[in-house]
């Protein structure tokens, strides 16, 4: 259906699956997410055994009003209201108190809670026809690349959930940004389309940014979404390559990665960028090129597309470029550190 101006009837059959305890899988502005009625117990539980989820990954609540949001946590703080007047619908999750309405299946058994008012009019028509928030991980198999079109959430989950809603690509393609409101400073948990830039100037300071935000380390416990386990992965191996101070000197390690590890039986792919894709091809390597460097947000669109359109070629090993951790960039390395197998030096940067 239109993603801007979508059938509100047709909608209203989706819903009717999420208010009877069905799963229904739908767009967001970042990727798509599985959903089901936030306040059923049996459908939550139904969630993580059709991803394969472990238990103690928590999910994101999925509200379209203040009501709802108001319904789902308790001791809000100063800084939350602020988020919620500037930032919503928009992809910025909070981790806050969660209130006794809402089951401790949506939170791994914590009592905190992930909550965001998504930015696209057929997600916050699904929520609204609905009645409830929506609990909703990303709608895919745990650790597979997230899925930013229908499609994908078909390969993952088809005849295993009730509906797919199909409203074409997402808009950002890379998951929202998490930042945990119930310490001081605020703690990023993980990056996304909602930059740290703009969080900054939101809530007045820098929020912590730890090495597990910048994908170098996984949380004990995870309060959120992405901060436990390997996540985005393709099934191929993959390498990523950070020790550069051009991209001229990015191209060369890649491409000497690459004369290896061909010498070797492997055959490779590249993850590139618009700037560097012609001197891989000419060597020829297979590529794919994420997008421009000028403009980091096309690279974020295609990240997880690439990932599985790669990992269907029958390669043997992908090499990744590195890309600048400013902006939305910092959302890009943390995905692809995530599903990388190792990383070329980046001890070394650490």
């Amino acid at each position: 259906m239109d993603p801007i101006a979508p059938d509100r009837e047709r909608i209203a059959r989706a819903a009717s699956f999420v208010i009877n305890g069905g799963l229904v899988a739908f767009p967001t502005e970042t990727v798509y997410g599985l959903g089901c009625d936030c306040y059923n117990p049996e459908a939550i539980r139904r969630i993580y055994e059709v991803k394969k989820r472990p238990p103690d990954n928590p999910l994101i609540l999925h509200v379209s009003s203040q009501h709802q949001f108001e319904e789902a946590v308790v001791n809000i703080p100063e800084t939350a209201w602020k988020v919620l007047e500037k930032a919503w619908p928009g992809p910025l999750t909070m981790v806050l108190n969660r209130s006794a309405k809402v089951p401790k299946e949506v939170s791994g058994g914590l009592g905190s809670v992930a909550v965001r008012m998504p930015a696209h009019p057929v997600a916050l028509a699904l929520i609204d026809l609905s009645g409830r928030p929506i609990a909703a991980p990303s709608a895919n198999l745990s650790g597979k690349p997230s899925p930013t079109n229908a499609k994908h959430v078909e390969e993952d989950l088809s005849g295993v959930i009730e509906v797919i809603v199909d409203a074409g690509e997402t808009f950002f393609g890379v998951e929202s940004t998490i930042v945990d409101l119930t310490v001081e400073p605020p703690n990023l948990l993980r990056p996304g389309a909602f930059t740290v830039e703009e969080l900054r100037q939101i809530i007045g300071r820098p929020p912590a940014l730890s090495r597990m935000a910048r994908g170098f380390a996984e949380a004990e416990v995870a309060i959120s979404p992405g901060m436990k386990y390997r996540h985005y992965a393709p099934r191929t191996k993959m390498l990523l390559v950070e020790v550069a101070d051009s991209i001229e000197k990015i191209e060369d390690n890649m491409l000497a990665i690459g004369r290896e590890s061909s010498q070797r039986g492997e055959r490779v792919a590249m993850l590139c960028s618009d700037e560097t894709e012609h001197r891989y091809r000419n060597e020829g390597f297979i590529t794919r090129s994420l997008g421009t460097r000028q403009n980091l947000y096309t690279v974020a669109r295609s990240l997880f597309s690439a990932l599985r359109e790669v990992d269907s070629l029958g390669i043997t090993l992908i090499v990744s470029e590195a890309f600048e951790e400013k902006g939305i960039g910092l959302a890009i390395m943390n995905r692809l550190r995530k599903a990388s197998s190792s990383s070329m030096a980046a001890n070394s940067r650490r």
